[in-house]
């Protein structure tokens, strides 16, 4: 069995430059909005859960699955969120350590 040999590394060429980059960054604060928006998105699915299960308790809810379809789609955003600012966070705590 016969082992051929490595190849020479070359360098390695950057595929955008500095500039490039920087000018491409979203200095707006758009992408704050819209975590802002996804934060008032889940809100929304809360206050409509709670509207809905206080129409299936008063019995003005025509039907149950309504309530369960939103309780759980509510429950899924919320716990969606709390993962994202725990990532978020922990994200922070990182980049905090490395600068200490």
């Amino acid at each position: 069995m016969s082992v051929l040999p490595v190849a020479a590394v070359s360098a390695v060429t950057p595929t955008t430059t500095l500039q490039q980059t920087a000018a491409t960054t979203d200095s707006t604060g758009a992408g704050f909005s819209s975590v802002l928006q996804g934060v008032e998105q889940v809100q929304q699915l809360q206050s409509n859960t709670d509207s809905l299960a206080v129409q299936a308790v008063t019995g003005d809810l025509d039907d149950v699955h309504d309530y369960t379809i939103a309780a759980a789609k509510s429950s899924t955003a919320l716990e969606l969120t709390a993962a994202l600012r725990n990532k978020a966070v922990d994200a922070f705590t990182e980049i905090m350590r490395m600068q200490a």
